[in-house]
């Protein structure tokens, strides 16, 4: 299961867009028609229903539209994500792993699609607005049109344009809320980072 969250996650295009007030629904449109490429850090807490404690991670993202991307999970374990356009690589540094898909089959109907998606936004969802909290997000609910996404409801709050936070909820019933920092609107990245190798010696599985 947590590989089907990362794959979800990974593709997660999270940028800035000119500041503007509106809807959820008009932001999220909003920073996906201007942001060409970004950056930022994250934070991420899974809850289980179960009474174990949370897990928490943390690292950093970047992306170039179209398809190319770059997850990296620092703490508390180190694994990375790489979408070059075609493929999608996972790289599980513990197990010496590597899964790779292609990238358009993986995207498909999943969170990914709502802000990596050109134009995925109606076709893979179904969005609704939900409320305004105190901190000032303006909250979308969006509902996978499909039954394979994994999931079986995502939230993703908007402040200035800006996706701010992000709450996954898989068929599971473990919650997911992943919160975005240090965000950078269309900067300059090398392109090397969106190419992926696979280590010698690792397993590789899939396409």
């Amino acid at each position: 299961m947590r590989r089907i969250l990362l794959l979800a996650l990974a593709a997660l295009a999270c940028a800035t867009s000119p500041v503007a007030t509106g809807s959820g629904i008009d932001q999220l449109r909003a920073f996906v028609e201007g942001s060409k490429s970004g950056r930022m850090t994250f934070t991420q807490t899974v809850t289980s229903r179960a009474a174990r404690a949370p897990q928490q991670a943390s690292g950093t993202f970047a992306f170039a539209r179209p398809g190319r991307f770059r997850w990296s999970y620092d703490k508390p374990f180190q694994q990375l994500i790489v979408g070059d356009g075609d493929r999608l690589w996972i790289y599980d540094r513990d197990l010496n792993q590597v899964i790779v898909k292609k990238l358009a089959g993986a995207l498909g109907s999943s969170p990914a699609a709502l802000l990596a998606g050109d134009n995925a936004l109606e076709k893979a969802f179904a969005l609704s607005e939900g409320a305004r909290t105190a901190d000032g997000l303006e909250w979308i609910e969006a509902q996978p049109k499909s039954g394979d996404s994994g999931f079986t409801r995502i939230r993703i709050g908007f402040r200035d344009n800006l996706p701010r936070a992000m709450e996954l909820t898989d068929n599971f019933g473990q919650v997911t809320s992943l919160a975005f920092g240090g965000i950078e609107r269309n900067p300059e990245l090398d392109a090397g980072q969106f190419r992926f190798s696979a280590p010698k010696g690792a397993d590789v599985v899939g396409e």
